[in-house]
């Protein structure tokens, strides 16, 4: 049913105030005027002035107003009344709708950036390809399709860092992502410390929704905390971890000798996916093995169902506040006042 012209007004503009309560004091000028007269004048006797005649001939100060001034003076006060009463009432206007997300889950991204993260054994559209920049790829769409869940960014090698925080801001995760480089973090794996760095983020968020997502080709070779133990501390808290292991079966390695670099063929680390599984298993979440970019994605939408987006949204409206607009009316009002009060017989008869 299409709206009508009103109705998309009405849809666009919407006005209020603040403290509409406040429109309870309007009558109280009227109130004090009836229920507390002005006193009697008293005559004052301190001093005696004998020209006081000729000075009130002078100045007509004694005339009392004209009638009909005197009702343009009781409007004009009103009206000025009435207009700081409105601005004290606080009038807002209010934009369009805007939903923030006010729940989900806290998810940590930690990717391993260790030398062999630079291996070419996986294929991008045909051609080989790193497996860094098919997890670019793969997790940069994972991070889009997370909808109302707070995510942060951890990179490790031989340390583990914190590149991003846990926010909403979902855009500024995939660019820190995108801009990750091999070795950023140094050239071995510290599985442990990856844990341990994301159990400090998570450990005082909101219960049942704590996630960590691993992803490293490789077994723990550097870092001060082992993976078991790690997981361990995890299963405490009441994280769930999910170990992904990206690499072929087989892949062409390189080892430097006297005679030159040689090439051999090396197999994906058994003891490593061990302790990947373990970790997994631990936490209550489960450990996926990539072997090629195909598998990767199917990973991720696993992890889509097996973590489904759960998120309320609550509804802000952006406020302009108009206040400012009543005052300035009530003082360019207020000018008008000296000119209405001024009174002098030649226009006593207007």
């Amino acid at each position: 049913m299409a709206l009508t012209r009103w109705e998309r007004i009405e849809k666009k503009i919407m006005f209020q105030f603040a403290w509409p309560w406040l429109f309870v004091i309007l009558p109280l000028p009227w109130l004090i005027h009836h229920f507390f007269p002005p006193a009697p004048d008293q005559a004052s006797t301190a001093l005696k002035v004998p020209f006081f005649q000729n000075i009130v001939s002078l100045t007509h100060s004694t005339k009392r107003l004209p009638k009909k001034r005197h009702w343009k003076i009781q409007r004009l006060a009103w009206l000025i009344w009435i207009l700081l009463v409105v601005a004290s009432a606080r009038p807002q206007l209010l934009g369009e709708p805007i939903k923030i997300p006010i729940s989900g889950r806290d998810l940590l991204l930690a990717v391993d950036l260790s030398d062999s993260m630079a291996e070419t054994d996986l294929d991008l559209q045909g051609a080989a390809e790193s497996r860094l920049n098919i997890v670019k790829r793969v997790v940069g769409e994972f991070i889009e399709r997370r909808e109302g869940d707070r995510i942060g960014l951890i990179l490790f090698g031989e340390h583990a860092y914190l590149q991003t925080p846990l926010t909403f801001d979902h855009r500024t995760v995939k660019i820190m992502l995108e801009e990750a480089v091999i070795g950023l973090a140094g050239k071995s794996t510290a599985i442990g410390d990856a844990i341990g760095l994301s159990l400090k983020r998570l450990r005082n968020r909101p219960q049942k929704n704590r996630v960590l997502i691993l992803i490293t080709d490789g077994s723990n070779n550097a870092g001060e905390v082992e993976p078991i133990k790690a997981a361990e501390w995890a299963a405490f808290y009441q994280v769930r971890i999910y170990t992904i292991g990206i690499g072929s079966d087989y892949h062409q390695g390189e080892i430097e000798t006297l005679s030159g670099t040689q090439y051999i063929k090396t197999s994906f680390d058994v003891e490593g996916e061990k302790t990947l599984q373990k970790v997994a298993e631990m936490t209550g979440g489960y450990y996926f093995r990539a072997k090629n970019r195909t598998k990767l994605e199917n990973i991720y939408q696993q992890l889509d169902k097996l973590e489904p987006i759960q998120v309320e949204f609550k509804v802000f409206h952006p406020i302009t506040a108009l206040y400012v607009w009543f005052l300035g009316a009530a003082f360019i009002f207020s000018l008008f006042f000296p000119k209405l009060k001024r009174w002098t017989p030649e226009n006593q008869c207007n």
